[in-house]
């Protein structure tokens, strides 16, 4: 990613509905988020991914975390902060600008995803006040585009891309559910079925995925993962079935328990997303905050 950006006088609207103005960097049509190691020197093959959805489309490691090999080799950063303490946004606090280039009903789709988080953990979003060095700037970016994000706070202006709906179709911003995928990598939380566990839940059908897209589905070190909550077949940050798939019609994940039809979904988070999320930023440390997120999640969570 380019740095530093030209700069250019926006407008920010905060949730009180006062305005206000700030200076945020100009972004360009194309960046160059960082990929793994592992994901260079492949052929560039060109493929039809699941319908090219949003999420497969940029092309970054698992299709939408913008990652270095230093986060890589470590693995799952979002479940273990004292290997990258500085990957935590601080106290839960997260301070975020949204591009003006979104039509008025995509803010708002955006503006749902942030409340919602706001109101199912103790996480804060917070409008950017100019000042914070560390922000999110959600933006519609052209190229790689797509939904994606970097996974945990990268530092700096810290992109979050949602493509905004076109004649193709709804893209990141049909329902808030994408965006919540987005901002829980941006909060450092990965994808549900790259537990080192989940071999005993899903299988996953290797012959039916793109070649140079098999590195997708690797899993977690054991040493990196934790089990405080169980499998979420459910999780807004599970794969669909057929994810990189090579053709249609061919699962490249399915379900190895009896009475499972659906793997993922992208409408709002589950219980088991809210329970992560509360328990990764801290928020069940206190008795009285545990009983009221457990309470929230449970009834909340779908």
């Amino acid at each position: 990613m380019r740095r530093p950006w030209c700069l250019l006088i926006i407008l920010s609207i905060g949730f009180v509905g006062h305005e206000t103005r700030h200076i945020l960097p100009e972004v360009p049509d194309v960046l160059h988020p960082p990929v793994p190691d592992i994901l260079l020197g492949q052929d560039n093959e060109t493929v039809v991914l699941d319908g090219m959805d949003p999420e497969v489309s940029p092309g970054l490691f698992q299709g939408d975390m913008a990652m270095t090999n230093e986060i890589y080799n470590y693995w799952r950063v979002g479940l273990k902060w004292e290997v990258f303490p500085d990957k935590l946004w601080k106290n839960g606090v997260v301070p975020y600008a949204i591009s003006p280039l979104y039509d008025p009903t995509d803010h708002v789709t955006i503006y749902k995803a942030i409340r919602t988080l706001n109101f199912m953990t103790c996480v804060r979003f917070v409008p950017w006040n100019g000042k914070a060095k560390d922000y999110l700037l959600i933006w519609p970016i052209k190229y790689p585009k797509g939904c994606w994000s970097f996974v945990g706070k990268y530092g700096g202006t810290q992109i979050v891309s949602l493509q905004p709906p076109d004649d193709s179709g709804p893209n990141c911003l049909g329902t808030e559910g994408r965006a919540i995928h987005e901002l829980m990598h941006a909060l450092g939380v990965f994808h549900e079925q790259s537990r080192w566990d989940r071999d005993k839940f899903v299988k996953i059908h290797t012959d039916n995925i793109v070649p140079r897209y098999k590195s997708n589905f690797d899993k977690q070190s054991l040493e990196n993962t934790t089990y405080s909550f169980e499998y979420d077949y459910n999780s807004i940050m599970h794969y669909g079935r057929y994810y990189f798939s090579k053709a249609k019609g061919k699962p490249t994940i399915t379900s190895k328990m009896a009475g499972v039809k659906q793997l993922g979904q992208r409408k709002a988070m589950s219980k088991g997303d809210c329970l992560k999320l509360n328990d990764l930023y801290g928020c069940l440390d206190n008795p009285k905050l545990k009983k009221k997120y457990y309470n929230i999640c449970n009834f909340l969570g779908v």
